[in-house]
């Protein structure tokens, strides 16, 4: 009797737990906040910078980032600054051909410093391209306590 008791609660357990990571998946996933991506105008190194403010985060079009539509209010035209959140800008770095956009974030995670971010795996196009550069970046928000000192994107399927 106490080893089907044992049993039984194991089998319990052991659904709990399942339960308990798909939960926190979905926590994860809704921490990340894609706020802009363009195929456009970011540097041709990767990298990131953290947004202090919204002036900033409006600046962006001035700098060469087209966050806004020429002759629009931007006020208009982005979405709101996280105020709770911090914000960044990454850029992917400069590419000779393909789509690598970033229209998703499947979830962040921080683990010794660096911020990971998962991304959809870009599916390759076939036949011939037209090699054109491009320099994309996109900006996303996370949680205001989270630390961390680089930021890695990870390409999932």
């Amino acid at each position: 009797m106490k080893s089907l008791l044992i049993a039984f609660t194991a089998i319990l357990m052991s659904c709990a737990s399942t339960t308990t990571s798909q939960q926190k998946l979905s926590d994860m996933q809704q921490k990340a906040e894609l706020l802009v991506t363009q195929s456009q105008g970011g540097t041709e190194q990767p990298g990131f910078r953290i947004l202090k403010d919204e002036k900033e985060y409006l600046a962006l079009s001035k700098s060469g980032f087209q966050l806004v539509e020429e002759g629009k209010d931007p006020a208009s035209n982005y979405p709101k600054f996280p105020k709770d959140k911090k914000v960044i800008v990454y850029n992917l770095g400069g590419f000779r051909s393909g789509s690598h956009t970033i229209n998703e974030i499947k979830g962040v995670s921080v683990k010794n410093n660096v911020l990971y971010v998962e991304v959809p795996a870009g599916e390759p196009s076939g036949g011939m391209e037209i090699q054109v550069l491009s320099n994309p970046w996109f900006v996303f928000a996370v949680p205001a306590d989270y630390q961390f000192t680089s930021v890695e994107l990870k390409y999932s399927k």
